[in-house]
């Protein structure tokens, strides 16, 4: 995996880029020269990179936000860490910065999809680099937990648990300030070239950015919902995760985007579809986001009215059933509440349905001319399919009867009726 991804990532951006979208041997010599010219790392695309990660740095340091309570952690007996929840804050100004550089001409955002190739490289870079930075320093400082004695496995999974500079917790930062952020943008660049060139931005370009835009924004406005995830409880802080978020998510997850601005280039006129399926796409991406958000929400919200962290917020925008009023749930015997009402009433696992939704959403309005478009939604299914697998054997151990009970009460775990 540590070798094999940043391969796949060339590989896939190279038939994107040269041979539109069509997989072709990656045996090719020309091939991997074509990806190396064009990808290799600039001094102007690090440049680029790192202040953009060191402006968020300096955001989530400094700008205003609450500070919520995580679930306790048992590495450090059982105490609940702080954590200073500002993305929302942090996003609008990320958003205001970026239209004054490019408004005023000293950063115009063309050039982030001009520069695609050696920014991934950079990321990529970056996220082998940050990997290593943080397991030797946790080692040295003696805060290393759950090591398995095997170094390129305790590489991979990490040997941090909850690094912080400050007060900054770096695990959240890396899965909510860089991902999406970078995401979203990279979308946005694309849209805005379009408009330079065409004279105005296609149904299917903007359908990307508002796609990107609902997630991002989501991860900010429910930024104090994730200090008591799995992810930060017990997930550690290895090139699994630093990788994923600083060049996985944001440089691979664009796929569709980046097909749809090559396409653009080739054909001299961005691609269009029928009204029909455009609208079936937005339908398809809106159900999902709501649904999404509300599970999200009602579940996240649940948890931390019960154990005294919740903060009402009134950041944009606040959908409706967000909040379960009477919420019914069975009491374990080890004192977790497990949720049997709203959308987790209906199916255990109802938000990655949504999130597949959504994915799938982002590669139907590429249309069907190249796999590589699916490449989000395909493995996020393999993802979920493991992850689901590990949370259901855990629970099952973890609640015995009682998670016999709620699978009696919630039979379903993704489709209703279905499965």
């Amino acid at each position: 995996m540590m070798v094999g991804f940043p391969l796949l990532m060339y590989y896939l951006w190279g038939c994107l880029q040269f041979y539109r979208g069509k997989l072709v041997s990656p045996f090719d010599n020309q091939f991997w020269n074509q990806v190396f010219k064009s990808a290799f790392p600039t001094w102007y695309a690090t440049k680029m990179y790192v202040l953009f990660c060191l402006f968020e740095l300096f955001l989530a340091y400094f700008m205003p936000g609450p500070i919520v309570k995580g679930a306790p952690v048992s590495s450090l007996k059982g105490r609940r860490l702080d954590y200073l929840c500002n993305g929302v804050t942090s996003w609008y100004a990320t958003l205001a910065t970026s239209f004054i550089l490019h408004y005023y001409g000293w950063f115009r955002l063309t050039e982030i999809i001009d520069n695609f190739g050696p920014l991934m490289s950079v990321a990529i870079i970056s996220g082998i680099v940050i990997t290593l930075v943080i397991y030797v320093t946790t080692i040295m400082q003696g805060n290393q937990y759950r090591m398995s004695g095997h170094l390129m496995y305790d590489l991979f999974m990490g040997a941090a648990l909850n690094p912080r500079l400050g007060h900054v917790d770096l695990k959240m930062f890396a899965e909510i300030r860089i991902p999406w952020v970078l995401l979203f943008y990279i979308s946005v660049s694309a849209a805005v070239k379009e408009y330079e060139l065409f004279g105005y931005v296609s149904a299917s370009m903007s359908f990307m950015v508002l796609a990107h835009f609902l997630y991002v924004n989501a991860c900010a406005k429910g930024e104090e919902c994730i200090p008591t995830t799995w992810d930060m409880t017990y997930e550690k802080f290895g090139f699994m995760l630093i990788f994923w978020n600083f060049a996985g998510v944001p440089f691979t997850y664009c796929f569709a985007t980046i097909y749809l601005h090559n396409i653009s280039i080739d054909n001299r006129q961005p691609l269009q579809h029928s009204q029909s399926w455009t609208y079936f796409c937005y339908a398809l991406l809106l159900l999902g986001y709501y649904i999404w958000d509300t599970a999200n929400s009602q579940k996240n919200r649940f948890r931390m009215i019960n154990n005294g962290s919740y903060i009402p917020r009134h950041t944009f925008p606040q959908l409706p059933w967000g909040t379960l009023k009477n919420p019914t749930y069975i009491k374990t015997k080890s004192g977790n509440l497990l949720l049997t009402s709203g959308w987790w009433g209906i199916a255990r696992k109802i938000h990655y349905t949504a999130d597949l939704m959504m994915a799938f959403s982002w590669a139907f309005i590429t249309g069907f001319s190249t796999v590589i478009t699916y490449f989000y939604p395909v493995f996020f299914i393999l993802v979920l399919t493991h992850r689901v697998t590990r949370d259901m054997q855990r629970c099952a151990k973890k609640y015995g009867k009682d998670w016999e009970e709620y699978c009696r009460r919630v039979p379903y775990i993704f489709i209703p009726g279905i499965y």
